[in-house]
């Protein structure tokens, strides 16, 4: 719908190029005539007519319509007319090849136009001979090199475009992935340790069990509707359930239960006057948290572990300390996607992200996240 609209816009100005050089050609002609002392003949105003009309096509056939230009403009010449309007024809023409068709087809064909208009300058009636070459050479090589530099930048323009699109795709992906390992990986390490739980006091204490096992199934649940939650934002044609809360520090409280019943205490202390933060502060610093209890759950051993929010006017600093075993060296000597994920949500907003072995032993995440550059 918007290509048929932008093609039925450029034809309509290309019709009013033809009529303004239409008007320009039928009113200045004798003008120009009577300034170089040359006549006008019956052929004059009918060429003069042919080359402009000819330009309202000039973008859907722009080699039909040069070659259309040449000709009328090298007869008009040839026949000993003044120079005049015409040669505006011809050049809006060659600038057209030159803007719109690939660079090596529109220099041949501005070549033969050029070979073509040149003919006037030795067989014909105002013959001027070498002395002629320049002028008229001129009239080819300067709209095709405008024409050329307004291709250029149009190319250039849309490979911008493309890389723009594919570098926002890239990101996005980016954001997809890391929202799913956070959902996925919290939901399946508390699941890991609730079903262990199980299994060691299934022969036991089954009662005791079947906490475990209830305790997997609502965390199972409530992964499983956070992920819904993240991909029906992803998938935009699917329409969002309202009554799913979205992931928020508002959320701690179930976080904490969900972690309790695997097995790590945790700890909430708040400093400040809790109060609603802009959405993606709120998400990345829900998922510092989550992330972090993750990383307590599948490294510390056994640990507890403390979560620390301050709200300060101008941003919000979220801290997360256990007392487990510290760092773990991980195979390669990699840091971790968590890690990872969460410095990159930090940084993206403008915050500052610090993460290893705390003073008094176990480890440590730290984030600072600024409000201001956010809203």
């Amino acid at each position: 719908m918007d290509r048929n609209r932008s093609g039925w816009g450029d034809g309509v100005f290309d019709a009013l190029v033809a009529l303004a050089l239409l008007v320009i050609g039928l009113f200045g002609t004798a003008p120009a005539g009577l300034n170089q002392g040359v006549g006008t003949g019956r052929a004059t105003y009918p060429l003069v007519v042919v080359a402009a009309i000819a330009l309202a096509v000039r973008r859907r056939w722009p080699l039909a319509t040069l070659a259309v230009v040449t000709a009328a403009a090298t007869a008009y010449l040839v026949l000993g007319y003044p120079y005049g309007p015409i040669l505006l024809s011809f050049f809006v023409a060659v600038y057209t090849v030159a803007a719109y068709r690939p660079l090596r087809a529109a220099a041949v064909a501005c070549g033969l136009a050029l070979a073509v208009l040149l003919l006037h300058v030795f067989v014909g009636v105002r013959s001027l001979g070498l002395l002629g070459l320049m002028p008229a050479a001129a009239w080819v090589v300067v709209p095709f090199a405008v024409g050329t530099t307004v291709r250029l930048g149009r190319e250039s323009a849309a490979r911008n475009r493309v890389d723009e699109a594919r570098r926002l795709a890239d990101a996005e992906r980016l954001r997809v992935a890391r929202e799913v390992h956070d959902v996925v990986g919290h939901g399946l390490a508390a699941i890991h340790m609730q079903a262990e739980i199980a299994l060691h006091l299934l022969a036991k204490r089954p009662e005791q069990a079947e906490a475990a096992l209830t305790a997997i199934s609502r965390t199972s649940k409530e992964a499983l509707d956070e992920l819904r939650v993240t991909l029906t934002v992803v998938r935009r044609d699917e329409p969002v359930d309202e009554r799913a809360p979205a992931p928020g520090l508002a959320q701690l409280p179930q976080l904490r239960e969900r972690l309790a019943g695997a097995g790590v205490p945790v700890t909430v202390e708040v400093d400040g006057e809790p109060r609603a933060l802009p959405v993606a502060v709120d998400l990345a610093a829900y998922r510092v948290v989550q992330e972090a209890l993750t990383n307590v759950l599948r490294h510390a051993g056994p640990a507890t572990a403390t979560v620390r929010l301050r709200y300060a006017p101008t941003e919000v600093t979220v801290e997360v300390t256990d007392t487990g075993r510290g760092a773990v060296a991980l195979p390669g000597g990699t840091a971790g996607y968590g890690l990872a994920g969460m410095r990159e949500r930090v940084t993206a907003l403008g915050g500052s992200f610090t993460a290893g072995p705390a003073s008094a032993g176990g480890f440590r995440v730290y984030a600072t996240l600024p409000l201001e550059e956010a809203t």
